[in-house]
């Protein structure tokens, strides 16, 4: 089956968590919205009247079914790959790592748009620096902590023991785009959480990961998309 993803063209965005899952898989893919006509094809889908159109991108269209929400497209996805436990309860314990996952992605936005995401950057700059000031001294220690001592528990290799799931991908993405937007930041925290950092060289390593990080469907980080370097925040 070739999967349909749907998400904005030119960012990476929470779609990126999707293309992670699919690309360490060897899915079969299309990144719909990045091809001729693919954008009027996407909203097409989200306007459809009727049957269970997505709210928003991303989704995934897997044979008949339209998957909406990131978390749940690699709930989704992850049981089909190889990439999530076997039993109900350690796949509803994965899934409650990813939506934790989810919260602070969101958090990572907010540094850059307290205010919320109608309003431009250089509107709410003070409100912005307030906000990276306490996303780093509280909510950074709080979440990559959690995940720090998870590692720790399960030996280190990655999250949940000796396999790869997509919370492993999913954390590659965190500590990659944590140093795109704040490298100064990130290279003083990282002695902090060397466990995620392993974590992020293994995956970094994984053949079908290499392999996309280094071709041109890894859409480069940007100041568009939910991880933005802006120097004002980054002291």
């Amino acid at each position: 089956m070739r999967y349909e993803l749907y998400y904005w063209p030119g960012i990476q965005g929470r779609g990126e968590y999707v293309r992670l899952v699919l690309e360490e898989a060897g899915a079969d893919y299309v990144d719909v919205a990045r091809t001729e006509r693919g954008m009027a094809a996407m909203m097409r889908m989200m306007e459809a009247r009727g049957g269970t159109p997505p709210f928003a991108p991303p989704f995934l269209k897997a044979g008949k079914l339209v998957i909406g929400q990131t978390a749940n497209i690699l709930f989704y996805l992850g049981s089909r790959h190889g990439l999530a436990p076997k039993t109900e309860a350690a796949r509803l314990w994965l899934h409650q790592l990813q939506l934790t996952i989810t919260d602070f992605v969101l958090e990572i936005h907010d540094t850059h748009h307290p205010l919320g995401p109608t309003l431009y950057y250089e509107d709410q700059r003070i409100e912005a620096k307030k906000r990276t000031s306490e996303f780093w001294n509280e909510r950074v220690p709080k979440y990559l902590g959690y995940f720090e001592r998870l590692l720790e528990e399960n030996g280190g290799f990655y999250v949940t023991g000796r396999r790869v799931t997509y919370v492993d991908l999913s954390l590659f993405q965190i500590v990659e785009g944590l140093r795109y937007a704040f490298p100064k930041r990130m290279k003083a925290f990282e002695r902090r959480i060397p466990g995620l950092v392993d974590l992020r060289d293994r995956v970094a390593s994984r053949p079908n990961i290499k392999a996309y990080l280094s071709s041109d469907r890894r859409i480069t980080f940007n100041e568009d998309g939910i991880f933005r370097h802006y120097k004002e925040l980054d002291l």
